[in-house]
């Protein structure tokens, strides 16, 4: 940037574009510059030692662990903007992943697919209809490089259609101390048809969704095998890549002749699954025609039951007529989780189904929550201010609540002029956004010098981007336009909006969305007030998290999984005005920002919208507003910052990468590495035991039952043990082999909460396969209590207790 900035701007940030493009006489010049130089060989300085640290979390942690290998999987990265190969927040989550694997040194790989159109380019018309177009991208000027083999190879693979192979080269994108391996069937070996397998993201119909998730996920771990890795454990970021599980099934088959139920308690063992949204749009589902089609010969030539094959992807009760990605995941899976606490609630009641008898609080998907990458988010002046005020060394721990204690010695006059200087450069770069806009649509000279009163700086400027699905409501708060009108320009207390996203090509509803935000932009009584940006990216969203002073969510709860532009303002300093959805759920501690509406459920969505859409206008009209322009009398908001201030303090830590990916090693990548190990242990014989004895239980189960079990709970007193007895019949199930258990759980309005399942003891063998157990229960404090009682298998090797899907329960009599 600072040898040329209007080329930097114009290569989009891209070193190798802006290489081959700079002017030599101004890099001759440059490399004559003491200053310049100096600074270039810190930089160089600090990149060789983060490269080549002595120790790094992982390595002081996990000594033992550094052989192993984990590989992420994921449908898009978004890394840097010059490579647009992502869509949205899945895939800068997978970008941030990999930039915090690389910082807290994991052995790690990413996974994907090498789009040389990338996602859609977004155009919005001056009727305000959202237009599509798509640029190649030059691979000779991005930073990437091909993939070689050990003998220095290109190294290309073949991925098996109905009909013919489709081959794919392999690329690779350095991300720090990580490796991004890419996929690319734009390759002369392939059709026309085969090449745009891997041209856009998310085009396309459901042959070209099939065929570039067999690519994915089977031609992605053809990809690790050529170059030689062997992950220790597999990551699946959401089920596009999900046939990777059947090629390591293959793999376990042939290589060592294991039996299919065999080689799943291998695969799924060391997989982690991450599933991103509660919305059906969001899982992929093919029919059974299309699976037979695709994977006729993969059963066939294994000798797996078609029914067996196609029960992979659906829940046991439900037919083999859709076959879906999200659960062919969990079945392959140990580990699964969601990406927020109250996204892992949902997740358990959307795919309960897939544990029948199993209640909703106990089915194995766990939560780690959504964070950002620091680094690539934060307003540089902001991050400089930091390195001041916290204390020395706080880059290493920037998940560390303690360490950001230091935010409060900034003080209220150099944060109102960092939050100006974001705001001030924010503006800017919206204004050259709405000129060029409007240049292209062939606008007059008056409308586009007109773009340079856009905004205004000293108003409060409330931000709402990203993807335009019709569940975010974009909007929501022009319901009543009458009142959003006064609320924008109210003398002396004015607001000003900035939108920008896109809505999917096939998304009707959500291009709707943008037509509105367009003729709204239009009114007189709005104009300068309502900014509708196009083409929101990498770039744009860096500049609306550091200079919005709000940002505004308003999904209808509780189908926002997480969301992370919120995390990215916050530690920005931007403060959240959120419904309490995904990780706001989490993050709101009642003074670092505001929220809308309430944590509960409504009868229809009608009555939802109006109930948030008030408690919106309320917050905005009472709260927000009157404290943004409260100044004491030298003009500063001081209610406000302290706000800013709580914000950047509480959610810097909470919600930053390093937390979510300790996580994932801490709960999911660890004790994979073990169950890896365990399971692998002297030619799979864990592998082998733990498969005949679940077939066996699944084949005795029926001979279980469990007898009516009368319980007496009236007037039982806090801390008085209530007894209770139940005989079961086993038949050939031998009682070491089964858990039963004493289930209890607080009647409240209706829910039952604070469950707990108690052990029960083997108290007498009645004979003929009938045992009686006894147990108790001492309440700790009083109410209505509901129970249960119920049989499940137990092996000391399951991962989680209800692993094997079975369980009865006894009729309860009180």
């Amino acid at each position: 940037a600072d040898i040329d900035p209007d080329l930097w701007e114009s290569c989009y940030h891209n070193p190798i574009q802006f290489l081959s493009k700079v002017d030599q006489r101004r890099m001759q010049k440059v490399a004559g510059e003491k200053t310049w130089l100096a600074r270039y060989d810190a930089v160089m300085k600090a990149f060789n030692a983060y490269m080549h640290p002595k120790e790094t979390w992982f390595t002081k942690n996990y000594p033992h662990a550094k052989d192993e290998l984990v590989a992420y999987f994921s449908a898009e990265f978004g890394l840097h903007e010059c490579l647009p190969i992502y869509s949205g927040g899945l895939g800068i989550l997978s970008g941030d992943h990999c930039k915090a694997a690389s910082d807290l040194g994991l052995p790690f790989i990413g996974v994907g697919l090498l789009y040389n159109q990338g996602y859609f380019r977004q155009r919005i018309s001056t009727e305000g209809r959202q237009e599509a177009y798509y640029e190649s991208l030059r691979f000779s000027q991005v930073p990437i490089q091909k993939a070689r083999s050990a003998d220095g190879e290109d190294v290309v693979i073949a991925a098996e259609m109905p009909d013919r192979t489709v081959f794919a080269l392999v690329w690779k994108v350095n991300v720090g101390r990580v490796t991004v391996y890419l996929l690319d069937t734009d390759i002369d070996w392939n059709t026309p048809e085969d090449r745009a397998f891997s041209a856009q993201l998310y085009g396309g119909d459901l042959q070209m969704r099939i065929s570039q998730e067999i690519v994915l996920g089977m031609g992605g771990v053809k990809a690790l095998r050529a170059l030689g890795l062997h992950p220790s454990v597999w990551h699946l970021n959401e089920g596009h890549s999900a046939f990777l599980s059947l090629s390591r099934l293959k793999e376990l088959m042939v290589d060592h002749e294991l039996s299919m139920e065999e080689a799943m308690e291998c695969v799924s063992a060391n997989a982690v699954f991450t599933t991103h949204t509660p919305v059906s749009a969001g899982h992929d589902v093919f029919s059974e025609e299309m699976m037979e089609r695709y994977f006729y010969r993969f059963w066939h030539a294994l000798d797996i039951p078609k029914e067996r094959f196609l029960a992979l992807g659906h829940a046991p009760q439900e037919s083999a007529a859709r076959f879906s990605m999200t659960i062919l995941a969990m079945h392959t899976a140990r580990g699964v989780n969601g990406v927020s606490k109250l996204h892992a609630v949902v997740s358990k009641g959307l795919w309960k189904d897939l544990w029948p008898g199993v209640p909703e609080e106990e089915i194995p998907i766990i939560a780690v929550t959504n964070g950002v990458h620091y680094d690539s988010w934060v307003q540089p002046e902001l991050k400089a201010a930091l390195d001041r005020v916290l204390e020395k060394g706080w880059h290493e721990r920037p998940d560390d609540l303690a360490v950001w204690d230091g935010v409060r010695h900034i003080d209220d006059k150099e944060l109102w002029n960092l939050r100006s200087v974001a705001r001030n450069r924010m503006i800017d770069f919206v204004r050259r956004r709405v000129r060029e806009q409007r240049k292209r649509r062939g606008e007059s000279a008056d409308r586009v010098r007109a773009a340079d009163r856009v905004l205004d700086p000293n108003r409060l400027t409330i931000g709402f981007a990203r993807r335009f699905a019709t569940y975010k409501r974009a909007t929501l708060i022009f319901t009543d336009l009458e009142r959003f009108i006064r609320l924008a320009t109210q003398e002396g207390r004015e607001v000003q909006f900035i939108f920008a996203g896109k809505a999917h090509p096939a998304d009707g509803g959500g291009q709707d969305l943008i037509r509105q935000l367009h003729r709204l932009a239009e009114l007189p009584d709005l104009e300068n007030r309502i900014v509708l940006l196009e083409d929101y990216d990498i770039v744009m969203g860096r500049h609306l998290v550091q200079g919005c002073d709000v940002w505004l969510n308003n999904p209808r709860r509780p189908q926002e999984a997480s969301g992370t532009s919120g995390e990215k303002a916050a530690l920005n300093g931007c403060l959240n005005v959120s419904i309490l959805d995904g990780w706001w759920c989490e993050g709101f501690n009642g003074q670092n920002g505001w929220a809308v509406g309430e944590e509960r459920n409504y009868p229809t969505l009608e009555e939802q919208d109006e109930a948030d859409v008030r408690s919106l206008y309320n917050v905005l009209e009472t709260e927000v507003i009157p404290t943004y322009y409260e100044r004491d009398t030298d003009g500063l908001p001081r209610a406000w910052l302290s706000r800013v201030r709580e914000s950047i303090r509480t959610i810097s830590p909470q919600f930053s990468t390093w937390r979510m990916v300790k996580d994932y090693t801490n709960e999911l990548y660890r004790p994979a590495f073990e169950r890896r190990a365990r399971l692998r242990h002297n030619h799979f014989a864990l592998a082998k035991r733990l498969a005949e004895w679940k077939q066996r239980m699944q084949s005795r189960w029926r001979e279980v039952y469990l007898d009516s079990t009368p319980i007496d709970v009236d007037d039982v007193a806090v801390g008085q043990s209530v007894p209770v007895e139940v005989r079961v019949w086993l038949g050939t199930v031998p009682p070491e082999d089964v858990a039963v258990e004493l289930y209890v759980g607080l009647m409240q309005n209706g829910h039952l909460e604070d469950t707990q399942a108690l052990g029960m003891r083997l108290k007498s063998r009645l004979g003929e396969g009938a045992y009686l157990y006894e147990g108790d229960f001492v309440p700790s404090i009083g109410g209505s209590f509901a129970f249960g009682v119920r049989a499940r298998p137990h092996h000391e090797h399951l991962v989680h207790p209800h692993e094997v899907g079975l369980v009865r329960w006894a009729n309860i009599s009180e």
